[in-house]
């Protein structure tokens, strides 16, 4: 039997929707889209695409060390973002700085809105953890 770990940021808004942050089968990472929170929950910089896009990148960063993976497992990217054609270029070049060399799949999503007012960006990843780190 496959076994299956999953991993919470132990935020408000997990145990009321129901989800983890990301759950491990196997040899596959699953993780849930990534916001602007803090560690107590609470959404930041509403409004500040690059300000929300770079916390959730670092609430992503604690999924991975949570895994003792990396982000050059990473195999496929899902964004979702309001107003994308004001912010697809930001999107693009902050990609390229986060994963260097490195080219997972993505998919950039249009969205009317997103759950908190103000929200510009969520991110969600799905990682390989026999890749080299």
């Amino acid at each position: 039997m496959t076994a299956i770990d999953s991993y919470s940021h132990d935020v408000s808004g997990e145990k009321e929707f129901g989800f983890a942050q990301a759950i491990k089968v196997g040899e596959t990472i699953y993780v849930s889209g990534q916001l602007s929170h803090d560690e107590a929950g609470d959404f930041l910089y509403p409004g500040d695409f690059d300000a929300q896009l770079k916390q959730s990148y670092a609430n992503f960063e604690k999924v991975l060390a949570h895994y003792g993976a990396t982000r050059n497992q990473v195999v496929s990217e899902t964004q979702f973002i309001v107003d994308l054609p004001k912010y697809s270029m930001a999107m693009a070049a902050a990609n390229l700085a986060y994963f260097g060399e490195h080219r997972p799949t993505s998919s950039t999503i249009g969205v009317a809105s997103l759950f908190f007012p103000g929200q510009l960006i969520e991110v969600n990843f799905t990682l390989d953890t026999r890749l080299p780190t």
